[in-house]
């Protein structure tokens, strides 16, 4: 490991590089062109993905679903708590970190091996975009995130047009049901419903992923729950606290299934939002 980490070091300090600003506001040098990248959150590996350079990333995170051949690349472990072992023995030329995820003690022990790491901090619709154009410039694909980014935008205003002017039903979107937890103010997900034509009954919530007492949820009695698909949340579950059974929603089975790309703060996010939107206002 030691003898490792010392390589890594010296090819460091005279490989040729840029000087980037990530999200955590740190001038960091990278590589001109990095080719051996890690991302240790699924949503930057669908990010690098549709930048196109996925065949530069050699370690994912455990979960990865988005692309799918992106399961195929070897993970370095959860997202919360990597491990520092395999990925020094990837030998990355830059580590990608999504700073709500990944500490700033997970960044500084990668850091003290020798690696660089690129902090984005995706909060809310413009936070989306404004990491993609991030790691487009950490990665020297800066054209390519600015298109993708334009063409997202348009998607976004797309659908937009296409439910301005109708009724938004009251939803209330389940993160996890004990404790209750959802999207609050700030959150994309929050933000995605609003422009799906929804409104979110948590969306006044001072923190982005707040918890909630079931006698709250009960109060504001949404006209719609929506779930993620292929989640470990369904109706079934739901009804079997007696609380839950109080909710009208709940009780007339008007439950919205949405894709589960909407748990992506990463490019994937519009595929969800278009989907959800179709279902609110068929």
């Amino acid at each position: 490991m030691i003898h490792l980490i010392l390589a890594v070091m010296l090819l460091s300090s005279v490989a040729p590089g840029r000087t980037v600003r990530d999200e955590f506001g740190r001038d960091m040098k990278v590589p001109d062109h990095p080719h051996r990248l890690i991302c240790l959150a699924p949503s930057i590996t669908d990010t690098v993905y549709a930048l196109g350079a996925g065949a530069e990333i050699v370690g994912i995170t455990d979960y990865t679903k988005y692309p799918p051949e992106a399961k195929q690349k070897p993970s370095v472990g959860g997202v919360i708590n990597p491990s520092l072992e395999r990925i020094a023995g990837l030998k990355p030329d830059l580590v990608l970190a999504i700073g709500d995820l990944n500490s700033l003690d997970l960044v500084r022990s990668i850091e003290r091996l020798g690696f660089t790491v690129f902090v984005v901090r995706p909060h809310g619709i413009e936070g989306i975009y404004r990491s993609i154009e991030s790691i487009g410039r950490a990665i020297n694909e800066d054209d390519k995130a600015v298109a993708l980014v334009a063409r997202l935008r348009v998607r976004e205003r797309i659908v937009r047009e296409r439910v301005a002017g109708k009724g938004r039903p009251t939803v209330f979107f389940v993160v996890w049901p004990d404790p209750i937890m959802t999207a609050g103010r700030g959150a994309f997900i929050t933000e995605l419903i609003e422009i799906a034509g929804g409104k979110s009954i948590s969306d006044d919530l001072p923190h982005e992923w707040p918890q909630m007492s079931p006698e709250a949820v009960l109060s504001r009695q949404p006209e719609y729950l929506v779930l993620p698909r292929e989640s470990n949340v369904d109706l079934t579950r739901l009804r079997r606290p007696s609380w839950w059974k109080k909710l009208k929603a709940a009780q007339d089975g008007k439950v919205i299934y949405v894709d589960d790309r909407i748990n992506y703060p990463s490019p994937i996010a519009f595929d969800a939002l278009e989907d959800l939107a179709k279902q609110l206002h068929p």
